[in-house]
């Protein structure tokens, strides 16, 4: 069985798109334009992430404990990212030990939590 697609609520479709385009290297559908109420990214899998704004401008919530990961190749990989997202702004703690993995989490542009892991 391969998974083919999550559905996101998002705040904002386009800085959503934006950011994991950025860092983790979704890519969006060949040829297709920003569009502020709906977006398609896919991973290097073909695992597509579909992004949708919320309804009549309410603010998403998630419950507390979801998320999604990014798992990467290595330890330093997980710190380059946070680092770069520190330095581009974003409020992430430092990577430590969970869960037998080199992990930290954070709130994205989009109102969900991600998990970035090695």
């Amino acid at each position: 069985m391969k998974l083919n697609h999550i559905n996101l609520t998002v705040n904002d479709v386009i800085a959503t798109r934006r950011f994991l385009e950025k860092y983790f290297g979704l890519r969006s559908r060949e040829g297709a334009k920003e569009n502020p109420g709906f977006d398609m990214l896919a991973d290097d899998n073909d695992m597509v992430i579909t992004l949708i704004k919320g309804r009549n401008g309410t603010e998403v919530e998630y419950p507390y404990t979801f998320h999604i990961g990014f798992i990467q190749p290595s330890e330093e990989a997980v710190n380059q990212i946070n680092q770069r997202l520190k330095e581009d702004g974003y409020e992430v703690d430092t990577p430590q030990r969970l869960h037998g993995s080199w992990t930290f989490y954070f709130k994205c542009p989009g109102g969900f939590t991600i998990e970035v892991l090695a």
